[in-house]
């Protein structure tokens, strides 16, 4: 199918239709056991949502959804293709555990083998394809944010497949599943209290849990247990999937009026807890997933304007948009609260006394590069922890990495390091020589007072140990559940003891610090997404973008989109690297580099108003973003043009 690139309202248009693909896999969940083909959705508008559990993008595009789905509800389907990045994710008894905790309700297809991935030309997760009533594909869009634009589409549909007699409106196939009793419900983080308890962010049940020392005994809880917003008393107060939590110094809490800190992922904000009255209140976040205002999407395209929008932040916290923050952490040395902003795949700092909001490290683009704070790239930070220098380790998740923030004396970030990991799509259980060591997507992090870190390898099922001091890595336990914290607990008497959140298993558990930890090497990986053959030398690369019924490029300054491009490694590209406006690019690839990974992040910023119109004074303004990284290797036969669809749409 060939297609012109688009870079204003106007529909990208196709010479026929495509039919949309058979939908195959391995197995369907949330049917009732009923085994689905395309023409079950027959009648329907169906969204096709590629997803993998890991994927953080992947898990803000379910909450999107969730609007339309109810909207709609006889007359749209989502079918959730779930195509696995990581090793661990293809295991069918993982998935349907992540089709519990994320409460998705609707079709989910096992695509192991990533076949119907393919069959759709899938490139990035998360991807959605809508195909109309009469089995046509109608819309490829790639990353987050595309809810506006898919709800002007639907009504586009409803309106043409009415008239046509070709939408069947009742109920779609979902079958709930049966709900999980128990105390806790895939906990995420735990902190030792000074009474020797635990609080735990038991994100399945969407409230804080003290849980006794016995690690079974529930003492008390905050919030309701029904996922929502809401400050307040202990048993009012709401949270949507709390993950990870700090307690303050005394004397700090005593000042602020609350004791523990919270990152209430799903809201998109940071609580306060305080401890002795059971109250909630807010401290950041204003319960709008990061996006950018209408000033900051117009400027977004410009990297100066962006330099300054991702450094300071503020000092009205409150008013500010945050996006899944992950944990956090009371640094000493920086006298500031450290967040890991998985969402925008950064690390912030909040100073809860003057309020002041700020990027503490990463740039918001994706993937694995260190030195200068202002350059360095993360991938959904995810743990945090601060050895005896006041460094910061940070679990860095979808680069199955262990970070580390080496700080100044001033509390600033110095420079980023990376002591395992090597890219967005390499992955192992492999100890040794950490240079070569591999982790399974770790959520968790710890230092240990030896100075060495343990982690939560948690797609391994299993405690890591890096030692700084030789630089090697080994394994302290194996067998869990999907760990997804790790801390020392010196809350026991004796021979050390590891305390973990075991998370699929909806249970802390003690483990005793062995004397000699082993060394596994089960193999280096790397995600196994098919490699696109490219010539070498000249490469044209088209994004295209076709903004929804009702909104307009915003071109009053200029070209509002971006393409940011560069390669693993560096050699890769000869030419054609760096950020310029526009959504086309000529690459020039390196025949002397057999294969890697082109990294492209693609943005178009969009505003309410008609075609050919003028944009209102205070219009809403709204930035589409994705980042694609494409394996690639060198083929003499091979493509010579990529095309890539941030929102792309056949008529």
């Amino acid at each position: 199918m060939t297609a012109t690139p688009s870079t204003g309202t106007e529909s990208v248009r196709t010479s026929y239709k495509v039919r949309a693909s058979e939908l195959r896999g391995r197995n369907w969940l949330n049917t009732g056991g009923k085994q689905l083909a395309l023409e079950d959705f027959r009648g329907k508008i169906t969204i096709l949502d590629f997803w993998t559990f890991c994927c953080i993008n992947c898990l803000h595009v379910l909450d999107e959804l969730r609007p339309l789905e109810a909207t709609y509800s006889d007359v749209l389907v989502t079918v959730g293709v779930h195509s696995p990045k990581f090793e661990y994710e293809a295991d069918p008894v993982a998935l349907a555990a992540a089709v519990e905790r994320y409460e998705i309700q609707h079709p989910v297809l096992d695509d192991p083998e990533l076949i119907t991935w393919q069959a759709y030309g899938a490139r990035a997760w998360p991807t959605l394809v809508v195909v109309d009533p009469e089995g046509y594909i109608v819309a490829h869009l790639s990353g987050e944010g595309h809810a506006a634009g898919l709800e002007s589409l639907v009504e586009e549909l409803i309106t043409e497949h009415e008239a046509k007699g070709t939408l069947h409106r009742g109920t779609g196939p979902y079958v709930a599943p049966p709900a999980r009793e128990g105390d806790l419900r895939f906990p995420g983080k735990a902190v030792a209290l000074e009474n020797g308890n635990f609080l735990i962010g038991d994100s399945g049940h969407h409230r804080i849990v003290e849980l006794g020392n016995d690690l079974s005994t529930v003492v008390r809880t905050f919030g309701s247990g029904v996922k929502g917003f809401a400050d307040g008393e202990a048993h009012s107060a709401q949270f949507n999937e709390p993950q990870g939590l700090t307690l303050l110094p005394t004397a700090l809490a005593a000042t602020l009026g609350f004791h523990a800190v919270i990152a209430d992922t799903v809201n998109h904000r940071l609580r306060g807890l305080n401890l002795d009255s059971g109250n909630v209140t807010t401290l950041a976040g204003n319960g709008i997933q990061r996006l950018l205002d209408a000033d900051q999407a117009r400027s977004a395209v410009d990297e100066n304007d962006e330099e300054t929008w991702l450094s300071d932040l503020g000092n009205n916290p409150l008013g500010t948009s945050l996006s899944s923050p992950w944990d956090v952490l009371w640094s000493e040395k920086a006298n500031a609260l450290i967040i890991a902003m998985a969402g925008t795949h950064q690390i912030f700092s909040l100073d809860p006394v003057t309020s002041a909001l700020a990027v503490f490290a990463g740039t918001g683009l994706e993937g694995l590069t260190d030195g200068p704070a202002s350059e360095s790239w993360f991938a959904q930070s995810s743990g945090l922890a601060a050895d005896k220098q006041g460094n910061i380790w940070i679990a860095d998740s979808e680069t199955s990495a262990l970070r580390r923030l080496v700080l100044a004396d001033d509390g600033s970030v110095e420079t980023v390091e990376t002591a395992i990991g090597a890219g967005l799509f390499d992955f192992g259980f492999r100890d040794g020589e950490a240079a070569e060591a591999r982790l399974q997507h770790p959520l968790g992090v710890a230092a240990l007072p030896d100075g060495s870190i343990a982690i939560a390898d948690t797609y391994n099922g299993a405690v890591r140990r890096y030692d700084p001091a030789s630089g090697t890595v080994s394994t302290l336990a194996r067998g869990l559940n999907e760990p997804s914290d790790v801390q020392l607990d010196d809350t026991v008497d004796g021979d050390p003891v590891l305390l973990v959140v075991e998370t699929n298993n909806h249970q802390l558990v003690r483990l005793p610090l062995p004397a000699e930890a082993l060394i596994v090497d089960e193999g280096a990986s790397q995600t196994q997404r098919p490699k696109s053959p490219v010539a070498a030398g000249e490469h044209a690369l088209t994004v295209r973008f076709s903004a929804p019924t009702g909104q307009k490029l915003d071109d009053r300054w200029g070209d509002p989109t971006q393409l940011k491009i560069s390669s693993s490694p560096e050699e890769l590209l000869l030419s054609g690297g760096g950020t310029s406006t526009g959504l086309t690019r000529t690459l020039e690839l390196n025949p002397e580099v057999a294969e890697g990974v082109l990294h492209i992040t693609a943005r178009a910023a969009a505003c309410d108003g008609v075609p050919g119109g003028e944009i209102p004074m205070h219009a809403a303004c709204h930035l589409y973003q994705q980042d694609w990284g494409i394996p690639v290797i060198l083929d003499a036969e091979g493509d010579t043009e990529l095309v890539l669809d941030l929102r792309g749409l056949d008529n």
